[in-house]
């Protein structure tokens, strides 16, 4: 199980794939993410990562603030979230994650606090039809009717769908599938809704109802380790390019050598 990722809801755009179909999706901005502490099973009874998400300047921290942040001897950040992980997902602190952590095709959980609408009555909070707009019906057109069971038990059962504040709850959103992924802005495009106002944080995690495609790095993503794989690759590359044209010089001086020993032994001969 891989650590997730917090993001900035930006908004709602529409991409077109390759067989000209039309996709809603939702982008979201990855910051700067870095790991800033570890949770072991042997200190504290789980594996987990605590991550810090868009570096802040420390004129804008509180004491505390700035007291936790000295302590682990890290820059401040403006979003901390902690991650479950499993025991091979653990990686070093001061680690750098960003959104190539995600691949194309892979479907993801979101989880956002969703907008707060205030205090809504029955038909709006919970979609009832209300009461007849004719006679007999007096200024109470919109209430939701009788809430309660007669005199036995004489209350109003716990969780009854009543008005109250709608919105502003903690809601999660699965199999989201990524769309696209831009990695030098950042971005991640999210086909369907996210819950939350733009501007708002959201947690991304690997969909537990779906499996993670085999090309997704583990245990993290970032794009050092591209650079590293493509440095690597390159120097390979020359390496052999160059074995190659030391091994083409070492055979055209061979047959160079060759050809003069045939002129002299056929001056010789003469």
């Amino acid at each position: 199980m891989r650590t997730g990722l917090m993001a900035k809801k930006l908004g709602m755009t529409r991409v077109f794939d390759l067989n000209r179909k039309h996709n809603s999706v939702t982008v979201l901005e990855i910051p700067s993410a870095k790991v800033l502490k570890l949770r072991k099973t042997e200190t504290d009874g789980y594996n987990a990562l605590i991550m810090g998400f868009d570096r802040v300047k420390s004129n804008r921290l509180n004491k505390p603030e700035k007291n936790f942040f000295a302590k682990l001897k890290t820059e401040p950040v403006r979003k901390i979230k902690e991650f479950r992980v499993s025991k091979d997902s653990l990686v070093e602190s001061g680690t750098e994650i960003d959104v190539s952590h995600f691949v194309v095709g892979q479907f993801v959980d979101i989880k956002s606090t969703s907008i707060g609408k205030g205090f809504a009555g029955g038909m709006k909070r919970h979609n009832f039809s209300g009461l007849r707009a004719s006679h007999g019906v007096s200024i109470s057109h919109r209430s939701h009717g009788s809430t309660g069971n007669s005199q036995d038990p004489g209350k109003v059962w716990k969780g009854k769908k009543m008005a109250g504040q709608l919105g502003n709850k903690t809601v999660s959103m699965q199999n989201l599938e990524v769309v696209s992924i831009d990695e030098e802005r950042g971005l991640l495009l999210v086909k369907g809704s996210v819950p939350g106002s733009v501007g708002g944080w959201v947690s991304i995690t690997d969909a537990k109802k779906k499996v993670l495609p085999p090309h997704a790095p583990y245990p993290f993503g970032s794009k050092k380790i591209k650079k590293d794989e493509i440095t690597k690759e390159e120097k390979i590359n020359n390496n052999e390019a160059k074995e190659n044209l030391l091994a083409e010089k070492v055979e055209a001086n061979k047959d160079e050598k060759s050809k003069n020993d045939i002129k002299e032994v056929d001056s010789d001969g003469k």
